[in-house]
């Protein structure tokens, strides 16, 4: 069978690294913006999950519209209309992806600088298209219309390959619920686990962070970071949370929830309890909720003689 080309096309962009000093200036000056809470305003935290796939519908949805239009005799006004809102509408769309590209790996990166470009040839256009429409010439705007519709279809296709094919901004803790079996799993000794200091261990094939304090109390988390995977192991305690070591993400140790992105999803939790000496965790399921740690942390402990049935090491 032969390959597809579109795909064989997509895969060498990801592999194509000439891109790469100017991906990193780039980057370097999205992070330098003073954009403060504004930060996780734009990568979607407050919504759960990515806000730039929602903020692009506005332009995209008044161009495709104005399109439509201009297939029409006599709406050359409000097609008009349509280009300026989805014009205006550009702008903090681009703005909420661009936070979200500073984040991601080097492949998705310059995926994600061609759907960008793409995006900006078609703003470009449509720019062009409005200025024509408002001096009267409207079988110019509408030209330049189709070719910003074209432009702006090409950057979906790549946005559709990021998010998709890539897994940009999809959350990369969800299966965790579904593959860590029910109960009580016995993850080593509780002397084993130095204090302050992030320890990774393995659960049904899943990476879990564990956490010791100084009053014995233990946290469980899901260790890959629920943005890109990173190892929370890794990573910093400070405060009650631990900073992934990749992008800066923060989660609260007691519950998972990430305090301050680039994550939009929390961390699954678990519950632990000391029982002869070692650590037994379990994940909580009591709520729907919890797969992403929104459940209180339960810090008491169990004696030998509560000790868990059917758990594992």
């Amino acid at each position: 069978m032969k390959q597809n080309r579109m795909l064989w096309l997509l895969d060498r962009l990801e592999r194509q690294p000439r891109a790469d000093p100017f991906i990193d200036a780039l980057r370097s000056g999205v992070h330098k913006l003073p954009l403060g809470a504004g930060r996780d305003l734009l990568h979607g935290r407050w919504l759960g999950h990515p806000v730039h796939p929602l903020m692009v519908q506005v332009p995209i949805g008044s161009w495709l519209s104005a399109a439509v239009l201009d297939m029409k005799p006599g709406r050359s006004r409000e097609a008009t209309l349509l280009v300026g809102v989805g014009l205006a509408a550009a702008a903090p769309a681009a703005a909420a992806g661009a936070v979200d590209w500073a984040e991601l790996r080097p492949e998705q990166a310059r995926v994600g600088l061609v759907h960008a470009l793409a995006n900006v040839a078609g703003v470009g256009l449509y720019a062009a298209s409005l200025t024509c429409r408002l001096r009267g010439r409207d079988a110019a705007g509408r030209t330049l219309g189709f070719l910003g519709m074209t432009a702006v279809s090409l950057g979906g296709l790549l946005g559709g390959h990021l998010a998709y094919r890539q897994a940009s901004g999809a959350n990369h803790a969800e299966e965790v619920p579904h593959v860590v079996r029910e109960g009580w799993h016995r993850v080593g000794a509780v002397a084993d686990l130095p204090v302050g200091r992030p320890v990774r261990r393995v659960v049904d094939d899943v990476p879990v962070l564990l956490v010791r304090e100084a009053g014995g109390t233990i946290h469980a988390l899901a260790e890959r970071c629920s943005h890109l995977a990173g190892p929370l192991s890794e990573g910093t305690v400070a405060d009650g949370c631990v900073t992934c070591p990749w992008h800066g993400s923060v989660f609260r140790l007691s519950d998972g929830w990430n305090v301050r992105g680039p994550a939009t999803a929390p961390q699954p939790a678990f519950d632990a309890r000391e029982v002869d000496g070692h650590v037994e965790i379990s994940l909580r399921r009591d709520d729907p909720r919890s797969a992403n740690g929104w459940m209180p942390h339960f810090k008491g402990r169990s004696t030998g003689a509560h000790r868990a049935h059917g758990s594992s090491s």
